[in-house]
């Protein structure tokens, strides 16, 4: 039997001083026909382990409906890294952060009455043991002491910056170990003295998150824990994007030496990211700390492996600091050639339109949740009360971008990262609030606040009532047949000779989504940075192809273009 224990100064693999040189990689953002793909190319970046996150609400979305398969597929992806040769570590929460929405948490979890969202509140521990037992249902048997792969479990996600309630990282353990976790178990944190006391028990062995100033780091940790091996569970060599910003990146030098500097103290590591992925589909998180940031759909993170996984300046740099410390793969893979450069006309099939029935009328809004309903638009009607001129249409909140219409006219969009939430509208009998869930926010206090329209909504003062609301299912909508102002329904058709990457330029755009043979590629918005989406090769076919756009804002030129290289954004000068 194999073991990998905690020593004084080193994690031991049999015994012997191991020092683990991991990147993340999250199953839940790569096509799983390119997994296999991106773990051999981290591999050959030199790294002897992959750490993934496990995101709660992709595999059960619904309450009561587990799911792990396909795209959820753990154990496959955790079998694939184990058939490199490489151990794995699994985080799984249940709070991940990670820039994916809700934090990972399911909406039905963060939405039940009186929940107490990562504390040892009973409603949530109930849920999230029942949670992790099903995780470990997967994990226990992959531990490396039962002939697996798996070396660490960590226990929540940096929560000291969070809370501090020691019960609910007890109850947390106890779970994990009833489950017959046996590896040793962690929890990682900024390293900062008020979040490493809180987000940890003395059992647990701590590490750091950090991608910077590596010295200063690890001796606070030593401060805080006098002996076991020192690991930066998150070394970040890169940054996440958000919509409004620049393309943010790291010099590849100044991230080498970071992790020269880690490996040079005989700390171990997992960089994050090794290879970043995509928020596909609205699976994008956002950040509210004063101001509303949807993330992008890229989650390329200026990895050393780039969105598509092509190995970057990064990941050669980072290859031959790795070499001082550790034996590397003799062949690293080259660069990949261009994605096909061309033209597709798009056919425009008038205003999309939900297939879905409306509510029955209520004296407010109700709310994604309410509704049950988990895509990103929902469309609200009210008739308005007999006025005459203008009058001010005042909303609680706006979350997070609504598209007012009176009597079917356009009159004005609210948008929450403006903080904006009212306007005039002239006379008229009927209002229209279409509005789009921008990305759940994944960190701090708004972690499972409600979407929509939330609260009361006045006209000059008085209470508008009797709403109705339409969830849209963008499965289901189809073009109208008449008009292509605004909200288009585009359609065209291309041919391939083989399947392979594409990157979809959409700076003619305004804002909207992109489906390429039924695949969800993700938003699109001429707000900055991102220019390109990426279409992963398993989604495309020999032979005849389809891409479907739907256009929330703007009448838009009726061509998909598609580009050679991805264009990401703008960086700081």
């Amino acid at each position: 039997m194999t073991t990998f224990t905690i020593g004084e100064t080193d994690f031991l693999l049999d015994g012997r001083p191991h020092q683990v040189i991991s990147g993340t990689l999250h199953y839940f953002r790569i096509h799983p026909e390119h997994w296999a793909d991106r773990i051999r190319t981290a591999k050959a970046m030199g790294l002897n382990t992959i750490e993934t996150y496990v995101a709660w609400n992709a595999h059960e979305p619904v309450k009561g409906e587990w799911d792990a398969t396909g795209w959820n597929d753990l154990g496959r992806f955790l079998d694939l890294i184990a058939a490199e040769g490489l151990h794995a570590i699994v985080r799984p929460g249940p709070y991940i952060c990670a820039e994916w929405h809700n934090g990972g948490l399911p909406v039905w979890l963060t939405s039940t009455p009186g929940i107490g969202i990562r504390r040892s509140e009973p409603q949530f521990v109930a849920a999230v043991s029942e949670y992790l037992r099903r995780v470990y249902e997967i994990v226990a048997p992959r531990q490396i002491d039962r002939g697996g792969n798996v070396v660490l479990v960590q226990i929540e996600n940096e929560y000291g910056a969070y809370g501090s309630d020691k019960d609910y990282l007890r109850e947390l353990v106890r779970v994990t170990k009833d489950a017959g976790i046996t590896v040793p178990l962690t929890t990682v944190d900024q390293p900062m003295p008020w979040m490493l006391e809180a987000g940890s028990l003395p059992e647990l062995h701590l590490t750091g998150s950090f991608g910077s100033r590596s010295e200063e780091r690890l001796a606070t940790l030593r401060e805080h824990q006098a002996t076991g091996p020192l690991m930066c569970s998150e070394f970040w060599d890169g940054w996440f994007d958000w919509w409004g910003s620049i393309h943010h990146t790291t010099d590849p030098a100044a991230s080498a030496h970071d992790l020269d500097v880690l490996l040079a103290a005989g700390a171990s590591v997992n960089i994050y990211m090794v290879h970043g992925g995509t928020n596909f589909g609205t699976t994008n998180g956002a950040n509210d700390k004063g101001r509303f940031d949807p993330i992008v759909t890229s989650y390329d993170y200026d990895a050393p492996i780039d969105e598509s996984g092509h190995p970057t300046a990064k990941f050669h740099a980072f290859r031959e600091v790795i070499a001082k410390y550790a034996p590397v793969p003799t062949e690293a893979p080259g660069p990949r050639p261009a994605a096909p450069v061309f033209d597709v006309p798009l056919s425009g099939e008038g205003e999309w339109m939900p297939a879905s029935g409306a509510t029955t009328p209520t004296d407010a809004p109700a709310t994604f949740e309410q509704l049950g309903h988990l895509g990103p638009l929902v469309r609200y009607d009210v008739e308005l009360p007999s006025f005459t001129g203008t009058a001010a249409l005042v909303f609680d909140e706006v979350r997070d971008l609504a598209w007012v219409h009176v009597d079917g006219v356009p009159v004005g969009r609210l948008s929450r990262s403006l903080k904006e939430r009212a306007l005039m509208i002239p006379a008229g009998a009927h209002l229209t609030v279409l509005v789009e869930d921008q990305g759940r926010v994944n960190y701090a206090d708004r972690l499972g606040e409600a979407k929509g329209l939330v609260g009361p909504v006045t006209l000059n003062g008085a209470a508008v009532t009797g709403w109705t609301a339409t969830p849209i299912d963008l499965d289901t909508v189809e073009g109208s047949g008449t008009g292509t102002a605004g909200r288009a329904f585009l359609r065209g058709t291309f041919d391939l000779e083989t399947p392979g990457d594409l990157f979809l330029d959409t700076t003619s755009w305004g804002k909207g989504f992109a489906f390429v043979n039924g695949f969800f590629l993700g938003r699109y918005w001429n707000n900055v940075p991102q220019d390109t989406l990426y279409v992963p090769g398993p989604a495309t076919r020999a032979g005849a192809n389809e891409i479907v756009v739907l256009e929330l804002e703007h009448a838009i030129q009726p061509v998909a273009r598609f580009v050679a290289e991805p264009s990401l954004g703008q960086l700081e000068e």
